[in-house]
């Protein structure tokens, strides 16, 4: 019955679809062939909804908060917060404006112009640096700012006795399991006697990737973990404390494996080597970033499914059209709160597992001491 329901309704709904598209799609076929061309002599470059530039501009970095555009008087308007702009050049010095200042490409500040959304010096001579605060900056700063608010006023709560002879209250009764889960499930499982050494660490990089993550599900702003600079740093951090962890039985592994003959530790120990280095962080890089962006890209995707719709097939088929892209973008979206958890949860993982492995042979010492 409910089969048939919804069988009944799409065909409805693409029906009426093809009803308002009919008379859209002859009237662009007829003034389809001047703009064609008008586009080979050059003159005109017919302008539509591009999904790349969308994209791109929702994963890329920027220099303010976009929220949305909209026309009026036959002019486009956007909502957006802008960031300040700082620059420096050895000719010039310092140069300090808010980006809203370009007014879209329109106007030069201080011998600087936009190209392409761009900022480039209208001498092509000056060389600049570009230290702006960016929204990716911003919105670490905001995340930063609010995990150390979290766990300080988490802290003073407890040193007051409050969760400890008393029933947690507030923002402890919500945190106090997440934190208990990855010391139960991660630090101590992995780690072992040193998971207390371990676990202030585990817990920030896990907190701060899920905060970003969350963040990164509010629209008009950056997708931070998304961004492959953001999620280097990281892995560039978590391999300094895997480098500081290891001892002389981690590296004698790696340069002399036991138990393996001559010629296969050749190809062995290049392999070892390489995993260490580059391997293990590489995983953690690479798994949160491509995971983090192919959620965003299916979301902007399946919108913008609607508009290319509108535009190449009518008016018609843009309406028909929402009644699968929202279902499926609103089932993503809950997907993508699912993977913000996850993913967090997996990077923090898999730096107690490195970690503990870098330490491994210290439990054969004890074993044997025994």
């Amino acid at each position: 019955m409910l089969a048939r329901s919804v069988k009944s309704l799409l065909v409805a709904v693409f029906s009426v679809s093809m009803l308002f598209s009919s008379n859209v799609l002859m009237a662009q076929h007829e003034e389809g062939q001047p703009k064609k061309e008008a586009v080979k002599g050059g003159a005109e470059k017919k302008e539509g909804f591009d999904a790349k530039e969308v994209i791109f501009g929702h994963i890329l970095d920027a220099h303010e908060f976009h929220f949305f555009s909209y026309k009026s008087g036959g002019k486009e308007h956007e909502v957006a917060i802008p960031l300040p702009v700082i620059l420096y050049s050895p000719q010039k010095g310092f140069s300090v404006f808010m980006y809203s200042a370009f007014h879209h490409g329109e106007h030069e500040v201080d011998g600087y112009k936009l190209v392409n959304k761009q900022i480039v010096a209208t001498d092509p001579t000056v060389k600049f640096y570009d230290i702006s605060l960016t929204r990716n900056v911003v919105q670490m700063i905001l995340a930063l700012a609010l995990l150390v608010w979290i766990m300080v006023s988490i802290g003073n709560s407890y040193k007051k006795g409050q969760g400890v002879s008393s029933a947690p209250k507030g923002k402890q009764s919500l945190l106090e399991p997440v934190i208990t889960f990855v010391r139960d499930e991660v630090a101590i499982p992995n780690l072992g006697h040193k998971a207390d050494k371990y676990l202030p660490f585990l817990l920030t990089v896990f907190f701060f990737i899920l905060i970003n993550n969350i963040f990164g599900l509010v629209p008009g702003t950056a997708n931070v973990t998304g961004n492959i600079a953001f999620t280097v740093v990281l892995g560039v951090i978590s391999f300094v404390v895997i480098l500081f962890s290891s001892n002389k039985h981690y590296w004698g592994h790696i340069f002399n494996p036991p138990g393996v003959p001559l010629g296969v530790k050749f190809i062995l120990v290049p392999v070892e080597l390489l995993s260490a280095v580059l391997i293990k962080p590489g995983a953690l890089i690479i798994r949160l970033f491509a995971n983090m962006v192919a959620g965003h890209i299916i979301i902007i995707c399946l919108i913008s499914l609607i508009f290319v719709f509108t535009e190449k097939l009518g008016t018609g088929f843009g309406i028909g059209s929402i009644a699968i892209s929202i279902p499926f973008t609103i089932f993503i979206y809950f997907i993508e709160i699912l993977v913000a958890f996850l993913q967090a949860f997996i990077f923090t993982m898999l730096s107690a597992v490195f970690i503990s492995q870098a330490f491994e042979g210290e439990h054969h010492e004890e074993a044997a001491h025994h």
